[in-house]
């Protein structure tokens, strides 16, 4: 008996446990593929709901689009399952313990044929993840306001900057090229993607290292990789017609007016942009605390341009871009400088007017064959021509002391008698200048490279020609006033320089290199390549010189554009008569180059590795006659850079890089002629004939992961360069005239390191709730040289800058919500002049605010406190800032939207920048204008997919509702029912 008892109580407790184990085991699996390319779908979202849409848990694909999710207990649930350009798929499922594994196989994803006119895609796509050591960003995790472009969405980017002039740096590397969908975009030039491009296309963006046209062939990396962007377009658009128009005006006369154009089909690929606008290119920002407008003054640009790009999947593939860029400026500054030239310093105040325009032309092609399987050849033909036009009008006056200690104003005319009764105006100076040059430039790359085996042998010929054309005319009118020195009659010494130059200059450069990989054993390989470069420059300048005529003489000539000849016909004599020979300049130079370069690559699983050694003797011939000297010197150099890179690879997701280049520079032939130009008595250059080469050692280490249970991304790296006989100018400063004298020396003791370390997370396993932060340092030890007592000595300056970016964000289907702050602290310690020891403080704090709602109508607002700290001159301000937009489409497919923008609500933003430096720091005041305006009218008009696309494609866009409404089945419009949550979804 008791054994039957023991017998069953076991029976019993086996069952149990493996109710236990079976209901803790339950799980479903299956694999998420692409419709069109047959792949599988990386970190799409795939969450587990109950019947009534109560959120279970989630998961995320893997590089391969598997998913794997573990049920908690038997019942019925659904599956649903979104990414970034795809169409929502939900799943209904039985789970019980007679089938603990479901597979639900291969679950299809696509677009079919939808009219993408700036869908908002439901779901919350992980911010940014990690391939290796490839960046790659979800375009809608960061909502941008509607009609914005891809500028406006780089900007929000973990570890990403774009300054005033379009310069983007990502992961502290500035990016040098645009690809689009992997392939080239307007060669040469960044900023043309940037301005005009719309976010509303765009599915991801990739940010990565490129190697080098020969890297990619050789597979050995010469260090020559570029940082680019690679937009990626939303799923289902690649194959089709879409187009863009934007058009748009406001108060203050400001206008914006875009278009774009696209046609994508099998092989080829066209784009076409243009753009004219008077707001400095400026989208709406939406967020993030700003400093400043775009501080380039009030400027007009112009653009057209045209991409191509052919690839016949087989052999033969062309990339080709052409554009036009019109601009006209109008800067006016005024400027606050103190110069460390001695040891109480030099104060300068100045304002300027400056009208530029300028037009260029570019046209760039990619032309790679490949005949057979090893033989591969590239062609790179390009040209452009430019003009540009500027008239400027300036005054400026330097002080022995800060001249706000005593007036308000101190380029008033009653400032400067008052100063200078109190002696303390060194100068004042007024000048004019009407400048004009024209550029003309033709180049061509070929290189051809031959597979001697398939084991890594191969042997590569590169060879480059680039020729230009440039000339230039410039005239320039000075009026000097020095009130330190006197005449012989006692008064205040004056004089004028005015001169006119007419400069013509042509540049050659060809070069020819033979490169050969062998392979040593299994993943090894040794480079060896030769490459011999011929350098020609030639310039002639003639220099007409009428000085000393009066102050007044050329007064009743009115502004303009190319000019000069309206001031010529006030002279006397002819032009010619004013030829002045040792003002004017010729100069030849020749340059020789040799390089020898010697690489060893070993490519393994985990790691790469990768060390070679440059060595190139070089020759340089230089021809110059200049201030009645004729020089005629040869130079015989020889310089060496060893390089070496190691990566290690510890997952897919997660990389370290380390790298070491050192570089030999040769000083400027022209600064080391025993020569002393006068030219401009205020600022003396001498030569140096004994500059030696500097040696620069930089080092990079690189870090990245990624951690897919919370879609956290982790980078972070560090920096290191210091430079050996660095070239420093020593100055001299005449503290009567107020004049600099300059010569070359080398310097020792420069060295810089910067570290960054960035984290983005989701709080929850879905994304809903994320923070961002990136957090920079930098230290740079400048040494220089300090002019005291008319003794230049060496002056130390240590800047360290702290920078931290911080935000905290909630995003729904309808509603995204973000705060953010960021903060910059400087501090500057210089070693002789303590009294120029600066703590500064910059900080911002604010949020962000989009709501999208269901009438096809969508809000955008930030609002933030920018503050600054530890500045002098009433530099101490606190500016809230403010930007709105409200925008409404209409049409079937929402292919009509009006936007009203509102820039800088509280006309708080000011003009004001401050650059600080070892040499001087100075506070500039621009004419810009920060609060405006603008209605914008934006139609999209978008074809793909095949033969019924046309029908299909006229449907609703699906706009996100408040919760969970009931769709209508596969491609069905949205309804908006359900209130905050529950809505049912279809069964299947």
């Amino acid at each position: 008996m008791f054994n039957e008892a023991k017998r069953l109580c076991f029976v019993l407790l086996s069952a149990f446990v493996s109710i236990i184990a079976v209901a803790q085991e339950m799980k479903v699996e299956g694999v998420l593929i692409d419709r069109d390319t047959k792949d599988g779908v990386y970190m799409a979202t795939v969450q587990l709901l109950k019947q009534d849409s109560t959120f279970v848990k989630g998961s995320l694909t893997n590089e391969n689009g598997s998913f794997t999710i573990s049920v908690p207990s038997e019942g019925r649930y659904i599956l649903k399952f979104s990414s970034v350009g795809y169409k929502n798929v939900t799943k209904n499922f039985v789970a019980s313990a007679k089938a603990k594994d479901i597979n639900l196989g291969n679950i299809v994803f696509g677009a079919d044929a939808i009219m993408l006119k700036g869908a908002t895609v439901l779901g919350q796509a992980a911010k940014v993840t990690l391939k290796e050591d490839t960046f790659v960003y979800n375009a809608s995790a960061y909502r941008t306001p509607e009609g914005s472009v891809v500028e406006e969405l780089v900007k929000k980017l973990p570890g990403a900057q774009v300054d005033d002039n379009g310069n983007i740096t990502i992961n502290g590397k500035e990016v040098k090229k645009i690809l689009f969908d992997g392939k080239e975009f307007m060669t040469g030039d960044t900023k043309t993607a940037m301005k005009n491009i719309p976010t509303s296309i765009i599915e991801k963006v990739k940010a990565y290292e490129e190697k080098s046209d020969l890297a990619k062939i050789t597979g050995i990396d010469d260090g020559e990789e570029e940082t680019v962007l690679d937009f990626g377009i939303k799923k289902g658009m690649n194959k089709g017609l879409f187009s863009n128009v934007d058009l748009s005006a406001g108060n203050h006369s400001r206008y914006s007016e875009k278009v774009m154009g696209a046609g994508f089909y099998d092989k080829i690929r066209v784009m076409g942009f243009g753009n004219i606008n008077n707001v400095n290119d400026m989208g709406f920002h939406g967020g993030g605390g700003r400093w400043g407008a775009s501080l380039q003054g009030l400027n007009t640009k112009k653009m057209v341009g045209l991409n191509l790009n052919y690839d016949d999947k087989k052999k033969f593939k062309l990339d080709g871009s052409v554009r036009w860029n019109h601009s006209d400026g109008d800067m006016r500054t005024t400027q606050t400088t103190e110069n460390f030239v001695n040891k109480s310093g030099a104060f300068s105040n100045s304002n300027n007017i400056n009208f530029t325009r300028s037009n260029s032309y570019d046209a760039r092609l990619k032309l790679e064959w490949k005949p057979d399987s090893m033989t591969d050849i590239l062609f790179r033909p390009q040209f452009s021509y430019s003009t540009s036009d500027s008239q400027t009008n300036g005054y400026s006056a330097t002080f022995g002391d800060n001249p706000y200690n005593y007036v308000s104003d101190p380029l008033d005319g009653s400032s400067i008698s008052q100063l200078s009764e109190l002696g303390l105006v060194v100068n004042n100076r007024s000048n004019r200048a009407v400048s004009y040059s024209e550029n003309k430039s033709v180049g061509a790359k070929l290189q051809i490279n031959r597979k001697l085996n398939n084991k890594g042998r191969n042997i590569t010929l590169v060879g480059n020609m680039n020729y230009s054309d440039n000339s230039s005319n410039n005239l320039s009118l000075s009026n000097v006033h020095l009130y330190q020195v006197k005449d012989k009659f006692g008064n205040d010494s004056t004089y004028q320089t005015n001169r006119y130059n007419y400069t013509p200059a042509k540049n050659w450069k060809t070069d020819v290199q033979l490169t050969y990989s062998e392979p040593l054993w299994k993943s090894a390989f040794l480079q060896f390549s030769y490459k011999f470069t011929y350098n020609y420059k030639k310039s002639d300048r003639s220099t007409y010189d009428f000085s000393n005529l009066g102050e007044n003489y050329f007064d009743g000539v009115l502004s303009g554009y190319r000019n000069w000849n309206s001031y010529i016909a006030l002279l006397d004599n002819n032009l010619e008569s004013y030829y002045d020979k040792s003002q004017s300049r010729y100069s030849e130079y020749k340059n020789y180059i040799h390089e020898m370069q010697l690489s060893l690559k070993v490519i393994k699983k985990k790691y790469n590795l990768n060390a070679g050694v440059m060595v190139q003797p070089q020759t340089s011939k230089f021809i110059q006659q200049y201030r009645g000297l004729n020089t005629d010197t040869v130079r015989n150099v020889v310089n060496v850079s060893p390089t070496f890179e190691f990566r290690y690879k510890f997952s897919k997701t997660s990389n370290l890089r380390i790298n070491y280049r050192g570089t030999t520079s040769q000083p400027e032939m022209s600064d080391m002629l025993d020569i002393t130009d006068d030219s401009d008595p205020l600022n003396v250059k001498k030569g140096n004939p004994g500059l030696k080469p500097s040696f620069t050692n930089n080092f990079r280490l690189f870090y990245n992961t990624y951690l897919a249970s919370h879609q956290t991304a982790i980078m972070t790296y560090v920096n290191y360069k210091n430079v050996r006989n660095s070239v420093s100018n020593a100055v001299t400063y005449d503290e009567k005239t107020g004049g600099r004298t300059t010569r070359p020396e080398n310097i020792n003791g420069n060295w810089d390191t910067s570290m960054a370390f960035m984290l983005n997370t989701s709080i929850d396993s879905v994304g809903v709730w994320n923070v961002n932060t990136f957090t920079t340092f930098n230290y740079n030890n400048y040494v220089g040289y300090l002019n005291q007592g008319n003794v230049s000595q060496k002056n130390t300056t240590r800047t360290t800058t702290v920078g931290e970016k911080l935000s905290f964000g909630y995003r729904k289907d309808w509603l995204d919500v973000s705060l953010d702050g960021s903060l910059n602290y400087m501090r500057t310690r210089n070693l002789l002049q303590s009294n120029n020891n600066l703590d500064t403080w910059q900080f911002s704090y604010g949020g962000n605010l989009n709501v999208y709602l269901p009438w096809n109508m969508s809000i955008t607002t930030d609002l933030h406190e920018n503050s600054r700290r530890g500045y002098d001159g009433g530099a101490n301000t606190n500016e809230l800032i403010w930007n709105a937009q409200v925008s409404q489409s209409f049409l079937k497919g929402n292919a009509l939207s009006v936007s009203l923008q509102f820039y800088d609500i509280l006309q708080n933003m000011s003009n004001f920048s401050r650059t600080v430096n070892a040499m001087q720091r100075s506070d500039t005041y621009y004419n810009n204008i920060n609060s405006y305006a603008m209605v914008h009218v934006i139609y999209r008009f978008n074809l793909f997919g095949g033969k019924d696309s046309f029908a299909k494609q006229h449907g609703d866009r699906q706009r996100p509702g408040f919760g969970g409404g009931r769709p209508d089945g596969p491609g069905g419009r949205p309804g908006f029912g359900g209130g905050f949550g529950g809505g049912r979804p279809p069964r299947f």
